[in-house]
């Protein structure tokens, strides 16, 4: 007994302190010793779900939620049946889930007094609403739950139910609304004021939220928050994955491609133990999008397979692969059929960038444009952020392909300010790309150059492969000195006729629709007095304009 005793004291002490293992070791040893009572059953639990140890959460839970039962406190026991249908819900165990939900419900509809019970019961009816896409009946039901979190002084329920009504706003466009909501629910966590499920559970719902509402700078500052309660726990499992995944995608965004691959691969080692292959798949899909931008693309055909395997669709960035080996129409089709099943507001915001820049690759500025203006109305609103900066960059890409240089200088310039701002090195060089191409249209030659270098070191410094191999094809030769009335435009366009290149290729290779294409080259005969593009290649190679 006095072994027993010193053992679950050990537990108490070390779980108090957050020390996983230990916490696990010393109450399982107490346990094998002699059953343990309602309230150590919970703290083994939680010290299993601690250290990625699923199976001995749901069972330990499930013998506590018994044993206060026994003992006649139906407020725990409900407790502990709300938190086993969390863990199976979240482990897609839907069945089973909704089981021990209706149980805790029989439970509290049994005892039939006002309890803060009620409120925790109230999260899987928001959840609900929710996957049915109703986010009013959600946020609805949510406040509810947040008054009685209020009424009762219980932390855990008030910061669930309000990041709740945070995630609710944001998907009806209320976009400033429900930030604040969220920033609310994480001054508790960060605070240290709710348990460690709970706590773990926000840190990561609300930097998914940002995350999908392109909120860079709050998804940066949570998951430094999130990095270091992680680094606290040295021994823990749970949330670190999930951490490692969006630490990969910011340092992704920050131009630390080789941190971001190894954070990514560090999630899938994580995930790998514990039951979570949703997101073991988005971490293989991080992986699989770093490796595309490095040129890496057998590593990336690999990683975004690996991830397809999990159950996650691997787009846009699949298709952007397709688009970066060459195959342009096995792009189109891909990100065409990946937005026509695609309904929800944000989900097709991730999409519209990369299917904008496919279709205008394939020549169809029509879609291009039509991309470009839906991807506009779901950015208004977000003003100087990251979903800002896809809009202007779409607007002023499907300007240059329309041949309106000056408009598309004006939205390029802007998206590349704000990606400046917010630090992202490769989007920036992105634009910088299309500056200058805009410049060179408008025979500001000098500028042209200055801006296409500019990009190109950055490339460079990042190892962004295929760009820098873009840049240099599109650096212009050694001017002739007599240009043959030919602006800077058409020199560049009479030298890929004379490559042998199409109307259709230069158009997506230039970033412009094919009927501008087709205007120059008309253009260009003219000024040379010749019908044909044979005729044409002829005399650039005769006035040594090529």
């Amino acid at each position: 007994m006095v072994g027993t005793t010193n053992e679950l004291e050990r537990g108490r002490e070390s779980y108090a302190g957050r020390a996983w293992t230990d916490a696990y070791e010393s109450l399982s040893h107490a346990h094998q010793a002699a059953p343990l009572g309602a309230d150590d059953a919970e703290l083994l639990a939680t010290s299993a779900y601690m250290l990625g140890l699923d199976d001995e959460h749901v069972s330990g839970l499930e013998r506590a939620h018994h044993r206060h039962l026994d003992a006649g406190d139906a407020a725990r026991a409900v407790r502990c049946a709300f938190w086993l249908g969390i863990n199976l819900a979240l482990r897609r165990e839907m069945g089973r889930a909704s089981g021990w939900f209706g149980r805790a419900q029989r439970v509290v509809d049994r005892e039939g007094r006002d309890c803060v019970e009620r409120g925790y019961l109230l999260v899987p009816v928001v959840l609900a609403h929710q996957a049915a896409g109703d986010y009013e009946a959600a946020y609805a039901v949510a406040a509810d739950a947040t008054e009685i979190g209020e009424r009762f002084g219980d932390a855990d329920l008030l910061a669930l139910a309000v990041h709740e009504q945070g995630h609710a706003l944001l998907e009806q466009g209320r976009v400033e609304q429900g930030l604040s909501l969220l920033d609310e629910a994480m001054v508790a966590v960060t605070a240290g004021e709710l348990s460690p499920i709970a706590t773990g559970l926000v840190y990561c719902s609300v930097i998914g939220f940002c995350a999908d509402v392109y909120e860079l700078r709050r998804a940066r500052e949570w998951t430094a928050a999130l990095t270091r309660w992680c680094e606290e726990q040295p021994d823990m499992v749970a949330f670190t994955g999930r951490c490692r995944v969006h630490r990969a995608e910011i340092m992704q965004l920050h131009g630390a491609w080789r941190d971001a691959l190894e954070e990514a691969r560090r999630a899938e080692e994580r995930f790998a133990q514990g039951t979570n292959k949703a997101a073991a798949a988005e971490a293989s899909y991080r992986e699989g999008e770093v490796h595309r931008l490095r040129g890496d693309f057998a590593a990336a055909e690999d990683a975004y397979r690996d991830a397809s395997r999990s159950g996650w669709e691997p787009q846009p960035g699949l298709a952007l692969l397709r688009l970066a080996q060459g195959n342009g129409d096995a792009a189109a089709a891909a990100i065409r059929r990946v937005a026509g099943e695609t309904g929800e507001r944000m989900k097709r915001a991730r999409l519209l960038p990369a299917y904008g820049e496919i279709m205008l690759a394939v020549g169809d500025v029509r879609e291009a444009r039509g991309a470009c203006r839906e991807l506009e109305r779901i950015a208004e609103g977000y003003a100087g952020g990251m979903l800002d900066a896809l809009a202007a960059h779409a607007r002023g890409a499907v300007a240059l392909a329309e041949d309106e240089a000056t408009a598309a200088l004006v939205a390029l310039r802007h998206a590349w300010r704000v990606w400046q701002e917010l630090e992202a090195p490769y989007e920036a060089a992105c634009e910088r790309v299309l500056i200058g191409l805009a410049c060179r249209a408008l025979a500001d030659d000098d500028a042209a150059a200055l801006e296409l270098e500019a990009a190109r070191g950055v490339f460079a410094a990042l190892g962004a492969a295929p760009d820098i191999a873009r840049v240099d094809s599109l650096a212009p030769s050694s001017a002739p000195s007599d240009t043959h009335g030919l602006t800077a435009r058409e020199l560049q366009l009479l030298r890929l006729v004379a490559a042998g290149e199409t109307n259709k290729t230069i158009a997506a290779e230039l970033v412009l629709s094919e009927r501008t294409v087709d205007r120059h080259v008309s253009n260009i005969f003219t000024k040379l007095s010749v019908s044909s593009r044979s005729a044409a290649t002829a005399y650039a190679y005769e006035n040594r304009l090529v």
